[in-house]
């Protein structure tokens, strides 16, 4: 596989310490190439020295076997810097780690942490790497938005690091590489602020090494509050494996298939639209038939629930429970949840204001009428709120055993 490159690393605005650090191997025939961003916490020198022992230990132990399949070989390369630095450490430093195997006509990714690997292909961006924090689990859980979790106060505290147990799961992912596949890896000081599209845009446009130095300026421009390294590699030219050459893939190995751009079906659009406009209506209809308004009942005493009403729909049932503060012997309106919250499976909550009432809040959950409702994470405490343009410290969050919401 040929492949050129550009990399870079910077302390950002904000930091007096870089504590990232980045690698790229050298190629080989039968190896492969290996390029390396890890990026450190616990502290001045402790995230600098937990980074660089990463890179050093993950690049020494991979290049240095000679076993066939480079997948376990990349994976024990992870597992053996976490107990490197766990031992050095001794739990108080870590990292996180990503790492992108370009062998043959295959992608390979390592992951630990929240550091990234992305893959451009027909000027679609793909996040390959799946981030181990806490506002990632709250958006698998429906908790958060993905615009949610970028702005969260929670977005630096992460679920899985190196050196920071003296076990480590490593995240493993495989794609079928194509001439032309544009591989991003980049600590959270960069895609912490630029979003994917502009990504894609700058990853289209020039070269790699150009890319790096613009995606870094544009982190920087836009406060730089954390260190930001950037590595980008282009595949130039493919290699047949050959019968002994074959990658295992392990069987926690997970394929990722990069589907093509889709194409706008204006039909199916219409023919979508329609039926979302029919439902609203519907809703609509079934909600305000009997009288037009939802009313609390009169004076209730102080702390104390309505009756449920509830609003049937074809498989889905939502129930609005009434909390008064205050008490009110006047009815109050209330407002049906936006007809998106009826279209997705999954339980929502969310507070209403009523409209008479300041002190009286609503609740509305939505669920399927035959699944049992999830019960959420348990909201964490209030963090100490940050200054507009700085950045939290990278922080640890270790749910306690049993960890169901772990992926």
């Amino acid at each position: 596989m040929k492949v050129c490159f550009g990399a870079a690393t910077d302390v950002g605005r904000k930091r007096k310490v870089n504590q990232d650090n980045y690698r790229v191997g050298d190629p080989s025939p039968t190896k492969g190439q290996l390029l390396v961003v890890c990026d450190g916490m616990g502290g001045h020198a402790a995230g600098e020295v937990a980074s660089q022992l990463a890179v050093d230990t993950i690049m020494e132990h991979y290049y240095r076997s000679e076993q066939v399949d480079r997948t376990a070989i990349l994976e024990e390369a992870f597992v053996k810097a976490n107990r490197v630095i766990h031992t050095q450490g001794e739990g108080r430093m870590g990292t996180t780690g990503v790492a992108a195997l370009l062998l043959h006509d295959t992608l390979l990714i390592a992951n630990v942490g929240d550091s990234r690997a992305y893959l451009l292909r027909d000027a679609q961006l793909t996040q390959l790497s799946r981030d181990h924090s806490l506002v990632e689990e709250q958006v698998a859980a429906g908790l958060l938005t993905p615009d949610q979790a970028r702005n969260s106060s929670y977005r630096n505290m992460i679920t899985r690091a190196l050196g920071h147990l003296a076990e480590v799961r490593v995240d493993l992912f495989k794609v079928d590489a194509q001439i032309g596949d544009l591989v991003l890896l980049s600590s959270d000081g960069m895609h912490g602020l630029i979003e994917d599209q502009e990504i894609a845009q700058i990853l289209g446009q020039v070269a790699p090494k150009e890319a790096v130095k613009r995606l870094v300026k544009l982190a920087n421009e836009r406060g730089g509050p954390d260190n930001i390294t950037v590595v980008v590699a282009q595949i130039e030219e493919l290699e047949e494996r050959g019968p002994s050459e074959l990658v295992k893939t392990v069987a926690k190995t997970q394929t990722v298939r990069i589907a093509p751009p889709a194409k706008k079906n204006l039909v199916s659009g219409g023919l979508l639209l329609a039926a979302i406009a029919l439902l609203t209506l519907g809703l609509w209809l079934t909600f305000w038939q009997g009288g037009g308004k939802a009313t609390v009942p009169q004076r209730l005493p102080p702390g104390s629930a309505s009756p449920k009403a509830v609003l049937q729909t074809t498989g889905l049932t939502v129930t609005q429970t009434f909390t008064s503060t205050t008490g009110t012997s006047s009815p109050t309106k209330l407002k049906l949840p936006p007809p998106q919250h009826l279209t997705a499976t999954g339980t929502y909550s969310r507070e209403i204001q009523l409209s008479k009432t300041p002190q009286t809040l609503s609740t509305s959950t939505l669920e399927p009428k035959s699944s049992p409702t999830k019960k959420p994470l348990p909201p964490p405490t209030s963090p100490t709120p940050t200054s507009s343009g700085s950045r939290p410290p990278r922080g640890l969050f270790l749910p306690p055993k049993p960890q169901p919401h772990i992926l």
